[in-house]
């Protein structure tokens, strides 16, 4: 009996009934728990660029990407975050002397760097 392309390129077959089906496996990829921006890059990657999502799962290579973007993505909202309190002057004096005032302007920082984040590493190709 002739032997398939997939037979001659290393591939073996089980047998189950009276079918012949391949024993394909995945990678073994590192199952690391996602964080919100890794969870929101892959719901992304899932809707809009779904090849790109087919490809990295079939290769493996999606889960390593998503937690890599996940640290990314919380360093630099962390980075961002102090780097704008620092520039608009947002202390710790403003937050005891008008809370209001100090939680208000540091839920728009954190607005403004969600959004420079999902620009920038979330909503990508």
């Amino acid at each position: 009996m002739n032997k398939s392309s997939f037979e001659q390129n290393g591939g073996t077959y089980r047998m189950v009934g009276d079918y012949r089906i391949p024993n394909i496996t995945l990678p073994a990829e590192a199952n690391k728990p996602l964080g919100g921006w890794g969870l929101k890059r892959k719901d992304y990657l899932m809707n809009h660029k779904r090849m790109q999502f087919n490809i990295m799962l079939m290769t493996g290579t999606l889960w390593t990407h998503l937690a890599e973007v996940d640290e990314q993505a919380s360093d630099m909202f962390s980075r961002l975050v102090e780097q704008m309190k620092v520039n608009e002057g947002i202390t710790e004096q403003l937050k005891v002397n008008d809370q209001m005032e100090w939680v208000a302007r540091m839920n728009n920082i954190a607005a403004r760097a969600r959004e420079i984040i999902n620009h920038e590493l979330i909503f990508i190709a």
